[in-house]
Order: C-alpha cells, then structure tokens, then sequence
C-alpha cells in the first residue's frame, strides 16, 4: 500500500501547443495516434471527482496548451464542484479578455503563464514564435480580473544573463510568484542539451541575483529558484518520490508517476478510461514500481548519507538516460559510479541552434 494519499493532480488536457519550446517536457512522439485520442469532458469530469475522493486538493490543467480546448470552463467549472484549487497553466497566446472572464466565473482559482526571456525578440525565438507582446497582455489581464499571478520562466544558458530583467519584469507585472526552475534534461530538453546547459558562473550569477532580489523586495513575490539536477551533487526527491505526491494524467488518459514515464521500458502505464484513480494508486505496477526503498539498488540501498527517505532515489527517468537502468542510482548523485557522465554533462554548450518543439519526432533523436 501507499505510504500517503496524493495531494496533487497534474491534468496534461492536450499535447497541442502554439508554442515549439526546445525544452518541453512533452513526449518526443506527441504526433502518435494514442495522443490525439484526447479525453472527453465526461472522462476529465469523473476524474477530478475521482481525485478529490483520493484526497487530492490542487490541480493543475496544463499541456501542451490547456486553453486549445473548447470545454475548458466546463472543466473548471467541474474541478470547482469538486473541491479542487485549479491552476491554468498556459503559454498565455489565447487568454482573450471574454475566455478568461468565463474561466473566472467558471471558477479558476489561479494563473501561472510561461515567459521565456524578458527580451521580446529573444522570448519569441525560443518559443519559436511570435508571443511576447501577448504573454503580457494576459498576465495584465490576469492581474485586472483578480487571478493570483505566477509567472514562470524556465532557465538555460540563452536566457540566464537575464535573470534581473526577469525579476524586475515580475515585479512590474504584480506576480506574486515566480518561478525560475532551470531546465531539467528531459523531452525535447534531452535532445537539446548541447544548446541550453548553463555554466556553473551562470548559475551563481543568478541564485545571487535572486538572493538580492529576495532581499529587496520581501514576501511581495515568492521566488522559487530550482537548480539543474546536472549541476548538483545530490539529487532531488523527484515529483515527491515516486508514487508519494502527484497524480500526472496524459491527453488519452495514461496515469504516469511523473510527466516523463513513458520513456521507462517495460511499465505498463494504467488508463483512467480503465481503471478508478484509487486503483492507479494503490494497486498498479506502473505507481508501486519506484516507490518506497525496496527496489533501491546499491549505493542507494545502504546510502551512508541515510539519503533513501530524503531523495527517495532521485529520478528514474534520469538513471534510465544516463545509464540505461531505471533502477539505478541517480547519477547524480556523487556516490553513483556513473556520476562521471554528470559531471561530463556540465560542459559548456556547443551550440546556439535549437531543434524546435514538433509533432513529428525529430530524426536526430
């Protein structure tokens, strides 16, 4: 069983995005068939009630681009019938005056829009087209119709010198959070790696701007600053730990313990047009594989740090890429034997070209 009931639900609502970030968490294959055989309304409505029932209290409708779907206020409308906080997490492209005020009177609790540098041009060539200028018209909007506003810039080598600007840009457009989580190396991030990893200067460059910035500015704005795990030396609990926290359901209705677990071979992943949420947490192979410390190989197993319990073994989907075993230890992690490939990875970028965000899976994958 279990240790604990999941406290949030990450609703992935549709693949389909106006953007072509080069560091998306999305499923390199997003242009498969299983994925456009999207979820109805019915199947989201069931799911949510399934959730709260669960003990689930946040949930997060995101993408891909939530807002492509049609019968997002009925959504919201639904997860308000059930007790969920919903967040709309959105690229911000399609966040019209007369669609928000319905989502409003639907019942959205909250609004996270993704900037990707405060430089308009800069922004609009990683999100591979033109944004900016709507990005901030819908988180103004956002402001004027009494949403919380959390903004959310993901971080790399091409957008980190800017991380005053970006601060002073969430300042000026009254968010109440921010959140700069630098890119994890997953998705189309991982075939991107050569064009985004930051160096180590940038990185102390930017926690000390934010430290500053924190300092400054008080609990006005609650900054959330996240390193990349390939600069670390410890890992980090991932979602949680495995099957601890989060609940992450995709397009067609796979429930995954985190937003890249379909590249794990061999894990079967349940589907919620099959099977109840609390049979998906409690009873599936694909929530029980990773969770607790029981499948922890050496040095996990007998960590000497008595880490087991505090990274719950770091990312699976991580080991898999960089060792090619999903049970292994994190790499990394300093006392992996392969962390070598960690530190490896911190080299400076070879490149500024971006290999863009697509339905089609990129031949050089």
């Amino acid at each position: 069983m279990p240790p604990s009931r999941p406290s949030t639900l990450i609703a992935e609502l549709s693949y389909q995005c106006p953007l072509h970030c080069p560091y998306c968490s999305n499923p390199l294959e997003i242009g498969d068939a299983r994925y456009r055989d999207e979820l109805a309304s019915d199947d989201w409505v069931r799911v949510f009630e399934q959730a709260r029932a669960l003990g689930v209290l946040q949930l997060a409708l995101t993408g891909g681009e939530p807002m492509l779907r049609r019968d997002l206020p009925a959504l919201c409308a639904a997860a308000r019938d059930a007790g969920l906080y919903s967040s709309l997490i959105t690229a911000g492209t399609l966040f019209s005056d007369e669609r928000a005020r319905a989502l409003r009177d639907a019942g959205l609790d909250h609004v996270q829009i993704s900037i990707q540098s405060p430089d308009p041009q800069e922004n609009d060539r990683i999100a591979g087209n033109r944004s900016f200028a709507s990005k901030i018209d819908a988180a103004r909007l956002t402001r004027e119709l009494g949403f919380p506003l959390t903004i959310n810039c993901v971080l790399h080598r091409q957008n980190l010198d800017r991380i005053e600007e970006i601060l002073e840009l969430a300042l000026t457009l009254d968010a109440q959070r921010l959140e700069l989580a630098n890119t994890q190396y997953y998705g189309w991030a991982a075939v991107n790696q050569d064009a985004l990893m930051p160096t180590a200067e940038q990185l102390q460059r930017g926690e000390e701007a934010v430290q500053r910035f924190r300092e400054r500015v008080g609990p006005r704005v609650d900054v959330l600053w996240v390193l990349p795990d390939l600069h670390e030396d410890l890992p980090k609990p991932c979602m949680g730990g495995w099957g601890r926290t989060a609940i992450v359901v995709g397009p067609s209705g796979d429930a995954l313990p985190c937003q890249a677990a379909t590249t794990i071979p061999g894990l079967e992943l349940p589907n919620v047009r099959e099977h109840s949420l609390e049979w998906i947490w409690t009873e599936s192979d694909a929530f029980a594989r990773f969770r607790g410390t029981d499948w922890m190989q050496e040095p996990c197993r007998s960590c000497p740090l008595g880490r087991q319990e505090v990274d719950w073994g770091g990312c699976r989907c991580q080991a898999l890429r960089l060792t090619g075993d999903a049970a292994a230890t994190d790499p990394v992690c300093r006392l992996s034997p392969h962390h070598d490939r960690v530190v490896a990875a911190r080299e400076p970028a070879r490149t500024d070209e971006f290999v863009y965000r697509a339905i089609r899976r990129p031949a050089r994958v």
